[in-house]
């Protein structure tokens, strides 16, 4: 049953964010700062985490867990160092999953070798 929630709600994620690429004028970059600031901000509301319970990899691998996962951290950071958890509770949650983007999209390049489109 968790691969069915996953598979669903995954997809959902993905069916709105391809209704928003479709019928908008918004850019991607502005399409993925969205998706972040939902996650961030339904998880500020206390309606992530228990979306992401149950959901599982689906909810916490697109954007909108991105989102979630720095404001978890953030919101952790603050709790045990007050003001200055602002500014380290995003990095520290979010530094393996940044890194890990990081090296892969580096070694892809390096394999790939991508061009610019003309």
């Amino acid at each position: 049953m968790d691969y069915i929630n996953a598979f669903i709600s995954g997809g959902i994620i993905c069916i709105l964010t391809q209704i928003l690429i479709e019928k908008t004028k918004l850019m991607p970059g502005r399409i993925m700062v969205i998706l972040v600031i939902t996650g961030a901000v339904l998880g500020a509301l206390g309606i992530y985490e228990p979306f992401s319970e149950w959901a599982g990899c689906g909810a916490t691998v697109p954007l909108t867990g991105f989102g979630f996962n720095l404001w978890k951290g953030i919101k952790e950071a603050v709790d045990t160092d007050g003001f200055l958890g602002l500014f380290r509770g995003g990095f520290k949650s979010a530094a393996v999953g940044t890194s890990a983007a990081l090296i892969f999209s580096y070694l892809a390049a390096l394999i790939f070798s991508p061009k610019m489109k003309k």
